[in-house]
């Protein structure tokens, strides 16, 4: 086995629970979640190496120890210890050697500083392997963090590829954001596929570098989202965000933006650190902000750019009517929404093409929306025609402009009757019966729409 050795620690965190969000005013009243921190204990032969006042072991076990007994009585907390390399000797390699010595339980910290102290190092590194026996050692539970803490003082022995299980893990949403401190001398080309490296070169730095970590395990972190107007200020609300994991894409939480009793956007409580997100502002069309990163401890703010003016559709003056339009960017075909007569919706600052679903169809170019401006779009009102046939048969409405005719409406073949709402102007309707066998009895009626007016066309005779 290698001598050549590091000792680091890396951090997962493995979600049971969602972000909670609460109002600013005060703190939520619900139930905080418990924090289960696995330590997994490298014991390989490695560790009885020498390493500045004493060896690896000594000096890891008694780190491990204090820390263990500074947040043993923080409320909230349970802790287990799975240890590797310390069962099989080395040669030969056991892989597997890789095994929960003390599993969760309330006040169980003296338990696993016995155990530490019962350790012996004798075997290899399976680091990546210890790592999928871990995922495990968390039982069921619908309010908890679950933190991974690796302590080793080597690389995989194994053969196993720590990143390619750190990557799927969290693309299952299990394993997030890995934390590693390493010694000897600075292995971050390795790491960084694996998390964020830390290079500490003395006793004194490992036990800042254990304790920042746990830090960020345990502090209380808030945010708040600051959807931004045309001039980068935090006026914009009363709209749906989600944030999603930004690894594994799973929806951590959905709230309706808010502000405060202040006029402030709404405090969120309960972001983890650990953890990177993507943040949805739900406006129209919607704004994405990625890979975003939390500090611990701190008040967070998180910003988008999404400056909103309105867009009311009328139909000749009406309050309601039947109609929906389209609604796109300008220039592209990409369909953000439909957005029906007679309702005021916000859409983002910005030119919108318009296609209202009219007989015949209306497009409308370049609409504008302007910062906490509404803009009215305003059709003819619609007329109505009532076709009537003389017998069943194959009919079509066309749209006749300027000796250009379009079909714009089929009829059924076995209706006599029907009723149907055009736009202004003029159209036509083509006949024939079912029975008849011969073109000279197809029929060309042409007939006039006038706006918020009843049409009767008889087509034939009665």
């Amino acid at each position: 086995m290698s001598i050549k050795k590091l000792l680091f620690v890396i951090v997962f965190v493995v979600f049971g629970g969602h972000i909670t969000f609460a109002q600013e005013q005060e703190e939520p009243d619900l139930e905080a979640p418990t924090t289960r921190i696995l330590f997994i204990f490298d014991a390989s032969q490695s560790m009885f190496a020498r390493w500045q006042s004493d060896m690896r072991i000594n000096i890891a076990r008694n780190l491990l120890g204090e820390l263990l007994d500074s947040l043993r009585h923080i409320e909230h907390t349970q802790f287990a210890l799975r240890v590797y390399g310390h069962q099989k000797r080395f040669p030969p390699q056991d892989c597997d050697d890789s095994k929960l010595e003390i599993p969760f339980e309330d006040d169980n910290v003296p338990a696993i500083r016995r155990r530490l102290r019962q350790i012996t190092p004798r075997g290899t590194t399976p680091i990546a392997r210890s790592l999928e026996l871990a995922q495990h050692d968390f039982p069921p539970c619908d309010n908890c963090r679950n933190i991974i803490v690796l302590i080793t003082d080597g690389l995989e022995e194994c053969g196993g590829d720590p990143c390619a299980v750190s990557e799927e893990l969290q693309k299952q949403g299990i394993v997030l954001k890995p934390f590693i401190i390493g010694i000897g001398r600075d292995f971050r080309e390795e790491f960084d596929c694996v998390g964020e490296y830390f290079d500490a070169t003395s006793e004194t730095e490992f036990r800042q570098s254990l304790e920042i970590v746990i830090s960020q395990a345990l502090d209380n972190t808030t945010a708040q989202v600051n959807l931004l107007d045309i001039h980068g200020l935090p006026t914009e609300t009363n709209v749906p965000v989600t944030f999603h994991d930004h690894v594994s894409g799973k929806i951590m939480n959905n709230f309706m933006h808010t502000m405060n009793h202040r006029g402030l956007p709404d405090t969120l409580y309960y972001f983890d650190p650990l953890m990177q997100y993507d943040m949805v502002v739900h406006t129209t069309p919607q704004v994405t902000v990625r890979d975003i990163s939390i500090n611990p401890g701190k008040h967070n703010i998180i910003a988008a750019d999404t400056p909103q003016g309105s867009l009311t559709l009328l139909a000749g003056g009406a309050s309601r009517i039947s109609y929906q339009a389209v609604v796109r960017k300008a220039g592209e075909m990409e369909t953000l929404t439909t957005q029906n007569f007679g309702n005021t919706e916000k859409y983002l600052v910005g030119n919108y093409d318009l296609e209202v679903l009219s007989l015949p169809r209306i497009h409308v170019e370049n609409v504008s929306i302007e910062q906490s401006h509404n803009t009215t779009v305003e059709i003819p009102q619609p007329g109505i025609a009532v076709i009537r046939l003389p017998a069943s048969g194959y009919a079509k409405v066309l749209h006749d402009e300027d000796n250009h005719l379009e079909v714009i409406h089929e009829m059924k073949e076995d209706v006599g009757r029907e009723t149907i709402y055009l736009q202004p102007g003029k159209y036509r309707v083509i006949f024939r019966s079912r029975v008849s066998s011969q073109t000279v009895f197809s029929i060309d009626k042409s007939f006039r729409i006038e706006s918020g007016k009843t049409t009767v066309v008889n087509v034939g005779h009665y």
